[in-house]
């Protein structure tokens, strides 16, 4: 199977091109830095290309060449529009790992142009949302009358630097919920609730702006969505007094500083982390007669759920899927997530 995998040197873009070779397929590498995604290229054994994405006309005729892109060049709030412009204008299938919701939504305004050409247009295929879209959508199947929907999550072994970055990004905002079908801005710490995430230990989780505010609609079109993040009580007080100095955290100074930190850290997360780490996420759907359908997923820790899943949804993808723009739980079905080694689901 061969399809362009781009930001192939990123810390994900590197776990999903080794998983790629472990499944038996060459994708070919790409990105903007010639140097380094030779040498990756090189390390295993496939073939690369370099193009940027700020030149449309080279990045179409690079594009058409694959049947398929894996986009997976964080904060993609910054490639994922002449990405995908490139993918529809070429009659590629686009995919990605992205978790923002402004991507969500704005891939799905080309849902109709996307249809017209027979291109598939699926953002989200990594840990951001795979697991938190597939519960939603099963939930959703065992109460289709809910009108509300609760996710939360847990993670552990530490983040990339391209989530930090896209983190950034989202520093000293509002926080967002989906209110009677409308992305609705929230404070910072909006609300907090405890959850059991299947060890028996109820953790303390707060709302975050979390891409199933978006995936989640489209799915199920539960109108009423809030996600949760498991955090320390300290680090949601922490949240909560951003709501008054938020400005200062958005301006120049403060950001180059927090970027410059991000660069000296590591890459991600070790491999010995990643081995030990796991992915806990729990739902809840009620409807307006107080029904109510609640389920737990575990799986892997989530860069190497990313590896396996998005890897897993372009073999999908190459075999097959509607046009349009699609969530993965509606391009590959609830179940998805259960062919990913390690995830298991609980109906509660």
């Amino acid at each position: 199977m061969s399809f362009l995998l781009y930001g192939a040197t990123g810390y994900s873009g590197r776990l999903i091109a080794r998983e790629a070779i472990a499944r038996g397929h060459r994708p070919t590498l790409a990105g903007r830095n010639r140097e380094t995604v030779e040498a990756l290229a090189q390390e295993l054994d496939l073939p690369w290309i370099t193009v940027g994405l700020d030149d449309s006309d080279p990045l179409v005729e690079v594009v058409r060449l694959f049947p398929a892109v894996l986009n997976c060049a964080g904060p993609f709030i910054h490639t994922w529009r002449p990405m995908s412009k490139a993918c529809l204008l070429a009659k590629v299938h686009y995919l990605d790992i992205t978790g923002e919701i402004t991507v969500f939504e704005g891939l799905a305004r080309a849902d109709q142009l996307a249809r017209e050409v027979g291109v598939s247009l699926i953002p989200g295929v990594g840990f951001d949302v795979v697991p938190t879209d597939c519960l939603a959508a099963h939930l959703h199947q065992r109460l289709p009358t809910a009108n509300t929907l609760r996710l939360a999550f847990r993670t552990s072994g530490g983040v990339s630097h391209g989530t930090a970055l896209t983190a950034l990004e989202g520093v000293g905002r509002p926080g967002t919920v989906r209110r009677d079908g409308v992305i609705t801005p929230v404070p910072p710490g909006y609300r907090t609730l405890e959850v059991d995430f299947g060890d028996g230990k109820p953790r303390m989780a707060v709302t975050i702006p979390w891409g199933d505010v978006s995936t989640g609609y489209h799915s199920t079109g539960i109108g009423n969505i809030e996600v949760y993040m498991a955090m320390s009580p300290g680090r949601i007080k922490a949240l909560r007094r951003t709501r008054h100095f938020g400005f200062l955290l958005r301006s120049a100074p403060v950001r180059w500083l927090a970027r410059t930190m991000v660069d000296r850290g590591p890459a991600g997360p070790s491999p010995d982390a990643r081995a030990t780490g796991r992915t806990s996420v729990w739902g809840e759907v009620t409807d307006a007669e107080g029904r109510r359908a609640a389920g737990r997923i575990q799986g892997p820790e989530g860069y190497t759920l990313t590896a396996l899943s998005a890897v897993r949804a372009m073999e999908r993808t190459l075999s097959g899927v509607a046009p349009g723009f699609q969530t993965p739980s509606r391009a590959f079905g609830p179940d998805f997530v259960l062919e990913i080694p390690g995830a298991t689901r609980e109906d509660l």
